[in-house]
């Protein structure tokens, strides 16, 4: 296994003589997508023409099924098929595995009669048109039996038990140095149910050749996706070929396969012809797992300098009955400040609502719109700047587990940010600055988020006309994953980037773990970076040891790479001749990246500081952006345009957590109140003004062999907490309900008697 020792020295990333690395190159496949020319899942080419499937999603939140009819639905214009739990076809029991090393167990569409929540499948149609399908799936008949459900999170916070597994995380004694606090603070923040609202919905395109399965269909984890479907359908994963090369967004929501995927392949196994199947947008926000809400407690204890001496943050979520998922809103925390005295724990709710799953920054970004808020207050408290109070308990080590830092830039950020921001020019008395009818303030806060390295493999392939291609069982959700991979293919092999071509998405290919968790960039590009290694290995062997080569006979260990050629002082040859010579094949080699050992001697994270100014309309209690600016150190940025491109949409993401988006359950069905993009309220252009961010030079070189680190998810984490201070600020108001909408806001400011 490697060592953080080997990935210390210089090598060609590191070096960048061609400049690739760090480039504002476009996107690979931008030119595909702004023409439309880019297949997504649903609208591959097939065989032979398709037919088309629709779910049929149940009204109800918790009971069973007592009688359903398709005859309807069946003899209806175009059906080809309806199918119930009653007829769908045999599937392994939920949980299952053939094989123990799959990374998923069975998922059976259509199980039982049992319903668990709203949204859930019961039925499916497949027809030969869209139109038909649904229209047809409106003609099932389904009488419930309904039972008692369990639908409020608020109302059921008595019901919060322990997470599975999990035992409270506790330093020194929190509830005695709490006490002996000269200052303190001790708050609960609520934040609600978030949905991933991703342009493309889930869809799948199935057929099959002979016994082997081929489905293209939108998902984060090729593997995961691959394996869920065999195990299902109770079939070697060889024998399932999932393809996933053009996502149209994720953010976590597409971490795991759904009935879209199963219905599609036992359709098509069913009706001998391809199958597509896809979501409507409606069934996207019921189906899918969402961001479950968070009721966070946070306690702060400091001496009169402002040193923390007591940190508790204790997190109650909820999550499906069936199905346990734990937002970690508090750990984050662990990592951030020190204090000698800590509690940080997690409790869940059970309901009977869809299931919660991870969504962009998991636990940072509920978490961080307390914490931050909360060191806002006990500033406030202290008198001191919100910058001064986080530079005071910047830890020397980890405060969790005692290891030194990779790398922190942490008060750097701060530091910059202010400067650049304008930080100085803030009032400390809120309230105290007007525009007309608008109070205008400024906020802060910091940003964190763990950085992790995953095993991961790539092939890649040089052929005669010097074209080296990559192939990873990767997937792009939109950050710019085929991109990346070019540039360091290019710069470790001395090629232009029109010689480079990248091949992603294919459970044929060489495995990598997906995106997700913002380790797909430092995951698939280190595995990239090893596979172009061992391919420069490979090549100069190849030139030693052949008398045709100007290079033969020659070190191969002293050959280098540059501008399509090997070189070795003032000899050289063209890689696409080495390789027409290699065979009608060209050179093909496998690499792969492993974590090192000793890399978790070592604490590791990504960070960065928000600024915000906001408006606050003293008639109508709107909250508007004024600006907005991120500083953030993510270790080598492999490519300027497309880190900032995430940098910047996770901070967008967080205006929508701090003022527009929540997603209430009706008490009457079980269902979401909004179900589509015109109810739910994300931000859109004209919410979002003077929006900016910097990335600051930065390489972690225990971090993986090219010092790189993940951006998806940092820009989310403490940007909605800057958003709330900044409203604080303005007019002097603590809302510890998000989002900060203007109802709220206004009868805060009445209260106040504003």
């Amino acid at each position: 296994m490697s060592t953080v020792r080997d990935w210390a020295a210089p090598n060609p990333v590191t070096e960048n003589r061609s400049g690739l690395i760090g480039k504002p190159v476009d996107r690979y496949e931008g030119r595909l997508k702004v023409t439309g020319t880019a297949p997504y899942a649903y609208e591959v080419e097939t065989p032979a023409p398709p037919l088309y499937g629709h779910i049929v999603s149940s009204t109800l939140a918790k009971g069973r099924i007592t009688a359903i009819g398709t005859s309807a639905a069946a003899a209806a214009p175009g059906v080809v098929l309806a199918w119930s739990h009653l007829n769908v076809p045999a599937q392994a029991a939920r949980g299952t595995r053939l094989n123990p090393r799959s990374q998923r167990a069975s998922n059976p569409a259509l199980e039982s009669d049992r319903v668990e929540h709203y949204g859930q499948s019961v039925a499916f149609i497949l027809a030969d048109t869209p139109e038909n399908a649904r229209a047809a799936g409106g003609l099932v008949r389904i009488t419930y039996a309904a039972e008692d459900a369990d639908l409020d999170f608020l109302s059921s916070l008595d019901l919060a038990g322990p997470a599975p597994g999990e035992e409270d995380a506790r330093v020194g004694d929190f509830e005695a140095g709490y006490s002996a606090s000269e200052v303190t603070v001790d708050d609960t923040w609520f934040s609600p149910l978030q949905n991933h609202a991703q342009m493309e919905p889930c869809a799948t395109t199935a057929w099959w050749e002979g016994d082997k399965v081929v489905v293209h269909t939108s998902i984060q984890m090729v593997k995961g996706g691959q394996h869920a479907l065999a195990e299902t359908l109770g079939i070697p994963s060889d024998r399932v070929r999932l393809f996933t090369r053009y996502i149209g967004g994720g953010f976590g929501g597409k971490g795991q396969a759904y009935d879209d995927l199963t219905l599609a392949a036992l359709a098509a196994r069913e009706s001998g012809r391809p199958v597509r199947v896809a979501y409507t947008r409606q069934q996207m926000f019921q189906a899918t797992i969402h961001r479950p809400a968070v009721q966070m407690r946070v306690r702060l204890g400091a001496d009169r300098s402002g040193r923390l001496n007591a940190m508790a943050l204790e997190a109650v979520t909820h999550c499906a009955r069936n199905a346990p998922f734990v937002e970690h809103a508090a750990s984050f925390a662990r990592n951030l400040y020190a204090a000698p005295h800590r509690l940080t724990g997690h409790r869940l709710v059970l309901l009977d609502i869809p299931h919660a799953g991870a969504m962009r920054a998991p636990g940072e970004a509920p978490g961080m719109l307390s914490l931050e808020c909360a060191m806002d207050e006990l500033a406030e408290k202290l008198g001191l700047d919100p910058i001064e109070l986080r530079i005071r308990n910047e830890p020397e080590v980890d405060p969790d587990n005692a290891k030194p830092f990779s790398v922190r830039q942490l008060v750097r950020c701060m530091q910059e940010g202010a400067q650049q921001f304008g930080w100085s020019r803030r009032h400390p008395t809120p309230g105290a600055v007007r525009d007309g009818r608008w109070y205008v303030g400024m906020g802060m806060a910091t940003a964190i988020r763990g950085n992790f390295l995953l095993p991961a493999k790539a092939g890649l392939r040089l052929t005669g006309d010097g074209l080296a291609t990559l192939t990873q069982g990767m997937t792009d959700i939109g950050t710019g994953t085929y991109t990346i991979l070019a540039q360091i293919t290019g710069e470790t092999l001395g090629l232009p980037l029109d010689q480079v071509r990248v091949e992603l998405g294919d459970s044929d290919m060489p495995p990598a773990p997906g995106s997700g968790g913002q380790f797909g960039a430092a995951t698939a590009g280190s595995a990239a970076y090893e596979t172009a290694m061992v391919m420069r290995r490979r090549l100069s062997e190849l030139a030693a040891g052949d008398p045709r080569s100007p290079l033969y006979g020659e070190d191969p260990t002293l050959m280098d790479f540059a501008n399509g050629n090997i070189v070795l002082g003032n000899r050289s040859e063209s890689l696409a001749a080495l390789a027409s010579r290699a065979g009608p094949e060209g050179v093909y080699v496998e690499g792969g990246i492993s974590p090192a050992a000793d890399a978790r001697d070592w604490s590791q994270h990504t960070y960065g500081a928000q600024f915000a100014e906001v408006g606050v309309d003293s008639v109508t209690g709107e909250v508007r952006l004024r600006r907005m600016f991120g500083v953030f150190a993510a270790g080598r940025i492999l490519n300027a345009k497309l880190a900032k491109s995430q940098i910047t949409g996770g901070m967008i993401w967080g205006v929508g957590a701090a003022l527009t988006e929540s997603n209430p359950v009706d008490p009457r069905f079980g269902s979401f109140l909004h179900q589509d993009l015109g109810g739910y309220l994300a931000p859109v252009h004209a919410d979002i003004v003077n929006l900016d961010a910097v990335l600051l030079d930065e390489a972690d070189d225990k971090a993986n062999p090219m010092g790189i680190k993940g951006v998806g998810e940092l820009g989310i984490c403490g940007a909605g907490a800057a958003i709330a201070n900044a409203v604080y600020n303005a007019c002097g108001v603590r809302l510890r309900d998000y989002p900060l909408t203007p109802d709220k806001v206004l009868a805060a400011l009445e209260a106040k008697g504003l």
